[in-house]
């Protein structure tokens, strides 16, 4: 009879101790750090494909969001203003080591990239058990938002905010006699944040999602200080992309959007957690 009580109601599990989280902890940071070295492995195999056509891209003026930026502004009837023909810039190494630390750092930040729903999945499965019950509602499927939205912040800072960033230091001059000759290492290590920074900015709905869960924020507070925030917003883009009206505005329109749908979502959770409220009362 015990047995089957044992089964159907099973005592609460004991508490882990420090060196038993950091035990835990350490599974999952292996776990993770095989699946961005797997990652490495894959971008590593097709090594020249991915620096020559992927990251160097921005710097070729055939590059996708230069043709698309040429007809939106034959489109709005500006001509070619909007057109690239070249970029005024020339890369070098001028380190012994140098092309070989910059292979190094794609391989693995590109096998994070790659990896990253992986690596989210261990974090998330390490940070879970420690949630209570409240906490965990409405957290189903994500895994599958916080990858999306990364993906699509790595994409955006790619196609969009590092083609503006390298174009106008490119053609900036303070004077004709000087010419741009880039490291590659100064090249990538502009590159990579404005796309793994894009990448985490992108976050901003969800975060804001689970602090509404636990009530630290509320859609009051966000709209009331939606001015301040949009002002900040277009303030950062400023600064990180060409001081020009267009590259600030097609930068600024994603970012204000993921702060209304972080409105939208906080709305919905107070929402449902007063309906809860009241069927508890009735």
């Amino acid at each position: 009879m015990s047995f089957f009580s044992n089964i159907w109601n099973p005592e609460p599990k004991a508490e882990m101790s420090f060196f038993d989280h950091i035990d835990e902890l350490r599974k999952h940071l292996f776990r993770s750090v095989v699946a961005i070295v797997i990652g490495a492995i894959i971008v590593g195999i097709y090594n020249k494909f991915i620096i020559r056509n992927i990251l160097m891209g921005p710097i070729h003026s055939d590059f996708v969001t230069y043709k698309y930026l040429c007809k939106l502004g034959q489109w709005l009837g500006m001509g070619n203003d909007l057109c690239l023909t070249t970029i005024h810039v020339r890369m070098q190494s001028n380190a012994v080591a140098g092309q070989f630390n910059v292979f190094l750092n794609v391989v693995l930040i590109g096998g994070f990239i790659l990896a990253f729903p992986y690596v989210f999945w261990q974090f998330w499965k390490f940070v879970k058990p420690a949630l209570k019950t409240n906490e965990l509602k409405g957290t189903r499927g994500v895994i599958f938002w916080v990858s999306l939205l990364f993906f699509i912040g790595v994409c955006f800072g790619y196609f969009i905010v590092a083609p503006y960033t390298i174009n106008f230091f490119a053609n900036f001059s303070i004077d004709e006699s000087i010419e741009n000759f880039w490291t590659i290492a100064s090249y990538f290590n502009t590159m990579v944040p404005l796309m793994l920074g894009s990448g985490i900015a992108f976050q901003l709905p969800l975060v804001l999602y689970f602090l509404a869960k636990i009530g630290v924020v509320s859609s009051a507070f966000l709209r009331k200080y939606r001015r301040h925030s949009i002002l900040v917003i277009v303030i950062v883009v400023s600064i990180i992309t060409p001081p020009d009206m267009l590259s600030t505005v097609i930068c600024s329109i994603p970012l204000i959007f993921l702060y209304e749908i972080s409105i939208f979502l906080c709305m919905r959770v107070e929402k449902k957690r007063n309906v809860e409220e009241t069927e508890e009362w009735s």
